[in-house]
């Protein structure tokens, strides 16, 4: 049976959304070939609302009596996905899995879980959705990715979610051996904030100096005038405390904080920053992904160190211009010199709007 259009009308999904959501259906509803389970890419830039553009593939596999699996990275993501799900298929069983969770054996038709729990399934799932395939834990672990291999039904189709995929993806994607459908704008129909690049010292040495290079300051004091939250991202955990004295005493009367992977407060960080408290937050790669701002501005210190790869830079972009009315938002790549990364993100970004652009997607002109 395949796919109409009426099965997409009850999700109330832009015309992006339902775009890729049509060609990922017409993908599921394809015979078998009979050589593994089938493999479709939906590549969606940050912001573009993917979850939405799942919930009628799991109802294509549902009506069709078949079990689905949608797994993602982390932990927090499956507790804010749950009570979705549960929502939209309020008549379905639902297990939800992370470590710790009650419902590890519990048989359900839809299971929402983390990665590591996929070690628990083999060939268990007609569908299998992979949210941020390009995210840690998959990323260079073996045993994981094996464990999500396995869990998928010979006759039964993946589905990869992610704003950046890994190069070998979107290698064959381009060479068409991947199927794969681009989501390539946000739901409010505004461009991508494409990246500027502004030349400095390195962190280090702005520590050491105890002084801020006059291009990042001014930047970042365009930022503050115009009322928005700043992101500040550098690489290192160890230097998030001085850098963070330098900015309260180049930046007086503002509220700053820093925070990492090792901080206890950092959720509570995070949430002060959300309600505009705390208003300017230097951090690392462990807010790269999965952190929704209104009126965000973001500052990628060091963006030439080989910790900030193409992937890295493109999802740190990803947390400007994401709210309805601050669609514009800045970002700002500063290093000492320019990268093969930083190009190639900024290319990716620029690339996205094109694509946009031509598909009609966009806002016209007058109304950005």
């Amino acid at each position: 049976m395949a796919p109409t259009g009426g099965g997409l009308a009850r999700w109330g999904l832009s015309a992006a959304q339902s775009a890729a959501a049509a060609a990922a259906l017409a993908f599921l509803a394809r015979p078998p070939a009979g050589d593994g389970p089938g493999r479709f890419l939906l590549w969606a830039v940050t912001g573009a609302g993917k979850t939405e553009m799942i919930f009628p593939l799991l109802q294509h596999t549902l009506d069709r009596g078949g079990r689905a699996l949608v797994a993602t990275p982390r932990r927090d993501v499956v507790l804010e996905l749950a009570p979705r799900l549960a929502k939209a298929f309020p008549d379905t069983s639902l297990a939800t899995l992370y470590g710790g969770s009650d419902e590890r054996w519990k048989d359900a038709q839809l299971t929402l879980a983390t990665t590591h729990q996929l070690m628990r399934f083999y060939q268990g799932f007609d569908l299998v959705i992979i949210d941020e395939l390009d995210a840690f834990p998959y990323h260079n672990d073996p045993m994981l990715a094996h464990a999500a291999a396995s869990s998928c039904k010979p006759d039964g189709n993946f589905v990869y979610l992610s704003a950046t995929p890994p190069a070998r993806l979107q290698r064959e994607a381009a060479q068409g051996k991947l199927t794969h459908a681009k989501v390539p704008v946000r739901f409010h129909r505004h461009p991508l904030p494409v990246p500027r690049l502004i030349k400095m010292v390195t962190v280090a040495e702005c520590i050491r100096k105890r002084n801020l290079p006059s291009a990042l300051k001014s930047n970042i004091q365009i930022s503050l005038k115009r009322d928005a939250q700043v992101f500040v991202f550098v690489t290192r955990i160890a230097q998030i405390e001085a850098f963070v004295n330098l900015m309260r005493h180049t930046f007086p009367g503002i509220h700053i904080e820093g925070t990492s992977s090792q901080d206890p407060d950092r959720a509570s960080k995070v949430t002060a920053f959300r309600e505009r408290t705390i208003r300017l937050l230097v951090t690392t790669t462990i807010l790269e992904r999965g952190v929704t701002i209104p009126r965000s501005d973001v500052f990628i210190l060091d963006a030439n160190n080989s910790l900030f790869d193409e992937a890295s830079l493109v999802q740190m972009a990803g947390r400007a211009g994401r709210s309805m009315d601050d669609p514009a938002g800045r970002v700002v790549f500063a290093s000492s010199r320019r990268t093969r990364s930083q190009v190639r993100a900024v290319a990716q970004i620029r690339k996205m709007n094109t694509i946009a652009r031509r598909k009609g997607y966009l806002h016209p002109p007058s109304q950005t």
